[in-house]
């Protein structure tokens, strides 16, 4: 049960991300991932935050897809992987873009993966 309650909170977070990169207002995604807003208003900006967030949203999607439609260790095997997937991509964000998204996005995904393999 608490592997379900995490895995929900990552695909929830993956799908709030989504929201804030393709909807939200300038000072939303300045704030949100420690950018300028002078930056962020930039139209190819712009393209890149909505690009990124169709990624995060279908990840998003993806896990509540295994969650609703696999069983068994097949389903366990999917959420693993998908959380490594987060996980690891958060440790690249965190080295490349700003710090907090290893805290934000990669400390769920890891306290996921943690009790998944426990399961």
């Amino acid at each position: 049960m608490l592997a379900y309650i995490m895995v929900t909170l990552v695909s929830l977070e993956a799908i709030g991300i989504m929201f804030v990169e393709m909807f939200g207002t300038t000072s939303q995604q300045a704030k949100a991932f420690d950018l300028k807003e002078s930056f962020v208003q930039i139209p190819e900006v712009k393209t890149l935050l909505a690009n990124q967030g169709i990624y995060n949203g279908l990840f998003g999607a993806l896990i509540i897809g295994t969650m609703l439609f696999l069983s068994g260790p097949q389903q366990v095997l999917m959420l693993q992987m998908e959380m490594l997937f987060i996980f690891l991509a958060a440790v690249y964000g965190a080295l490349t873009a700003t710090k907090k998204i290893i805290l934000v996005q990669g400390l769920p995904a890891f306290i996921a993966i943690i009790i998944l393999f426990l399961k």
